[in-house]
């Protein structure tokens, strides 16, 4: 049982959590790459899964390097192609407006930490309208390590004003779930549909199908 007097601020990943921008994410790349002649597929982009994208793209430059246009500019084109794409598709995913709306309304802060850029934060959150939602929104682009570090969500609890044991993460990647709990965090995981089954999302400290079966477990017990 989750008991919410136990935390004074929810944390949430992005993609793949509060929006379903993982397929997104692939058409992007893939699309991207193979402008540039590195024909990756979507299955490829599954070993990368949860990195900031900088660190996808250095990880593929040194595996299958491409020629004539450098990592930044394939950075640049994907972030380009991202915006548009959130732009066009955005959906929240299933249970996160309620969920978000409900844990406002107990009194938690609410926090984001992502290996997103801010664009796309920006883009991600307008899309859906729940940019007053959040008490303070954080991107691993402006730390010196992106997730499975917990550097990101370390500095989330910190502007909240929190201790990171009292700190409830919501993530959907293996990347996501070390990080959340190497910062000492209890870790919810809600796995993302599109990737492959992975064991190992058993070190979350809970499991959920979505974010609907979140809120009905927090709301039964916590009225």
């Amino acid at each position: 049982m989750i008991d919410l007097s136990q935390y004074e601020a929810v944390i949430f990943d992005m993609d793949g959590v509060l929006i379903d921008s993982e397929p997104l994410w692939k058409i992007a790349m893939e699309k991207t790459f193979r402008e540039v002649g590195s024909n990756l597929t979507k299955t490829d982009f599954q070993q990368t899964v949860g990195l900031r994208l900088d660190e996808v793209i250095h990880y593929w430059y040194e595996h299958k390097a491409w020629e004539d246009v450098s990592p930044k500019e394939v950075e640049q084109r994907i972030v380009a192609q991202m915006v548009d794409l959130i732009q066009q598709n955005g959906e929240p995913l299933i249970g996160v407006i309620d969920t978000l709306h409900y844990l406002k309304d107990k009194g938690l802060k609410i926090g984001l930490a992502t290996s997103s850029y801010l664009v796309l934060i920006d883009t991600v959150l307008k899309t859906l309208g729940i940019e007053d939602c959040f008490d303070f929104t954080h991107s691993a682009e402006n730390e010196e390590n992106g997730k499975p570090h917990p550097a990101v969500y370390l500095t989330v609890a910190k502007k909240l004003g929190v201790v990171p044991r009292k700190c409830l993460v919501i993530e959907d990647s293996l990347n996501g779930i070390i990080s959340g709990k190497a910062a000492r965090m209890t870790v919810i995981c809600i796995p993302e549909k599109t990737h492959l089954v992975e064991p190992k999302l058993i070190l979350a400290d809970y499991q959920f199908e979505d974010m609907s079966c979140l809120l009905e477990e927090i709301s039964t017990n916590n009225s």
